[in-house]
């Protein structure tokens, strides 16, 4: 069962990390000003995460679809991504880097997996 971690950042904001039960990070928020907005994050994950479409943007000639929506791209070190956007087209988290795009799209599916489920917990 997955969890979202919530901590507290050096600039006293606030950070999650939502991590699958092995403990491995599937994706990061912002950082937020305050821990009553990290929380509202979290909910806006729990609902978008599941109804998101895929918009594929390694592909040429992709097609774009409506938000909520995951995004998978390339960064400049030629690694996948992607990162979730909620329905008003905010960026409301986002993944590390795969090797393969197929890890990547596997990312994604352990979001919508955990997301929706997944215990709140402050870190240590």
């Amino acid at each position: 069962m997955g969890k979202f971690v919530i901590k507290e950042t050096k600039n006293g904001g606030f950070k999650f990390d939502l991590k699958a039960g092995n403990g491995e990070v599937i994706a990061t928020s912002e950082v937020y000003s305050g821990e009553a907005a990290c929380k509202k994050g979290i909910e806006s994950i729990r609902k978008n995460a599941v109804e998101a479409k895929l918009e594929d943007q390694t592909v040429e000639g992709f097609a774009a679809v409506t938000n909520p929506k995951f995004e998978v791209y390339a960064d400049k070190a030629g690694e996948f991504r992607f990162r979730l956007k909620a329905r008003n087209g905010e960026i409301i988290a986002t993944s590390e880097g795969y090797k393969a795009k197929n890890s990547c799209l596997n990312g994604i599916e352990s979001v919508r997996k955990n997301a929706p489920e997944a215990a709140v917990a402050k870190e240590d």
